[in-house]
């Protein structure tokens, strides 16, 4: 049976507050696992595994976080920013993440913020019930 977008909401919640000692209040849709919820690199290992035990999915890290193999190529960062073939890169690797805005200004320094609880909760959908 399919899970409700609430019931992954409520569930991707609950990991987050665990994972990063939060209250529920704080882990919103909008919130942003490094700047608005304190995460560091190492929460995401962490992130992952609760992840992967709530849902009973296999989450490989270059999945839902595949951010570090992009910043390392420097084909797809010039001056502090992705380049055509950067972005196109996150866009392939990150579907369940909204990249809008970050494509008007892709400031490296702004990928934290694609790490939202809103695309964790979408790529947990496409997964449970893809």
């Amino acid at each position: 049976m399919a899970m409700s977008r609430d019931g992954i909401f409520e569930k991707v919640q609950e990991v987050l507050v665990d994972a990063l000692g939060l209250d529920d209040d704080e882990v919103t849709l909008e919130a942003t696992l490094m700047g608005d919820l304190g995460a560091e690199s190492i929460d995401f290992l962490d992130i992952v595994f609760r992840l992967e035990k709530a849902f009973d999915i296999k989450v490989p890290r270059e999945e839902l976080f595949p951010a570090e193999s992009v910043l390392n190529n420097p084909e797809f960062v010039s001056g502090g920013k992705l380049t055509a073939k950067g972005l196109a890169e996150i866009k392939d690797k990150m579907p369940h993440t909204n990249l809008s805005e970050f494509e008007n200004d892709p400031d490296v320094n702004k990928i934290a913020d694609l790490f939202t609880v809103d695309a964790i909760v979408n790529f947990v959908e496409t997964k449970v019930n893809g």
